[in-house]
């Protein structure tokens, strides 16, 4: 708890209502409860695990009543030990409420946000702290919009075609080191607090790519969209030139389409990878160019295929019925 209040009491507007010794209790569950029922008296179904919020109808229905119904329905909430008690609106907690959190060790605080804008922005947070991630040896731009992963061998060129599609007014999320978070079915991409937006470029050394390109060079975090692996060369591997066989990799349980790309000495990596991103938008917008050059071929066989058949059934009733002669 001493965390989450350190790490947004600005953020929050938060202001702590009892001792720091109660910072003991720790939030395990991302979700916020509002306790409208429970102040009722029914606590079966009493959420208590989760942050329990109180907003004008919450505080205003304590407030009609006297202290000692106050009293005694937090006599009874006393049974539930919560992680923490907000209140919204900059509303100043009952003499009752502040008792029973001190009594059982749990923070209280008063939040100047909204009941509305508390929750979405701390369910926010909370979803990104109980979310699923990994960190993986990558490198993530925003390219056209489209957020593309790069990986492979740690000596294939990542941070350089990264570095070029900057330098083309592409934006850099992450280099070397990318936390990917699981939220929902998307997988987003953030950057390494420490490393933040610095790149390592082999034979130069650490670069700073905000302070050398400017703040529209950079962004924190991107959806990740499309995997770009590049590849060495192979001679004897297959690798796919028709852009219909799409393939896909298992990203903590979404898949995500990912294309190989062959490296080779003087192989414009930087404008394939413009070239990838502006198809997945098109894609995105129900233009599949690959799917739509294959209708038109198969079409333009089955066309000819007809006009084949057409010609011999021609010669054929020629040749019974005499008419050459």
């Amino acid at each position: 708890m001493q965390d989450f209040f350190t790490e947004f009491k600005k953020q929050f507007c938060l202001d702590l209502k009892t001792s720091e010794q109660t910072f003991n209790t720790s939030i395990t569950e991302p979700e916020i409860h509002r306790p409208g029922l429970a102040l009722a008296g029914f606590t079966e179904v009493f959420s208590y695990q989760s942050i329990q919020m109180l907003g004008t109808t919450e505080w205003s229905f304590l407030e009609s009543m006297g202290a000692e119904k106050r009293q005694k329905i937090f006599a009874v909430l006393q049974k539930y030990s919560s992680p923490l008690w907000v209140l919204c609106h900059g509303l100043q907690p009952h003499r009752e409420l502040l008792q029973m959190c001190e009594s059982l060790n749990i923070p209280l605080m008063v939040s100047n946000l909204g009941t509305a804008d508390f929750v979405k922005e701390v369910s926010y947070e909370l979803q990104q702290w109980f979310s699923p991630f990994t960190v993986v040896h990558a490198s993530l731009v925003d390219v056209f919009g489209v957020g593309m992963l790069y990986i492979g061998d740690s000596n294939v060129g990542k941070s350089e075609c990264v570095l070029d599609l900057v330098e083309r007014g592409h934006r850099l999320v992450a280099d070397d080191s990318v936390k990917l978070v699981r939220g929902g079915k998307n997988i987003i991409g953030h950057s390494d607090p420490i490393l933040g937006h610095h790149m390592e470029i082999r034979g130069v050394g650490i670069i700073d790519i905000r302070s050398m390109f400017g703040i529209h060079a950079v962004r924190n975090s991107k959806k990740v969209e499309i995997i770009i692996e590049l590849q060495y060369y192979e001679e004897n591997v297959h690798y796919d030139r028709t852009g219909l066989d799409v393939k896909y990799q298992d990203v903590m349980g979404v898949q995500i389409p990912k294309v190989v790309i062959p490296v080779l000495p003087g192989k414009n990596i930087t404008v394939i990878s413009e070239v990838v991103a502006m198809d997945t938008l098109m894609k995105q917008a129900g233009v599949d160019s690959a799917e739509v050059f294959n209708q038109n071929l198969l079409k333009a066989i089955q066309n000819k295929k007809s006009q084949n058949n057409s010609q011999d059934n021609i010669f054929w009733y020629r040749q019974i019925s005499g008419f050459n002669e």
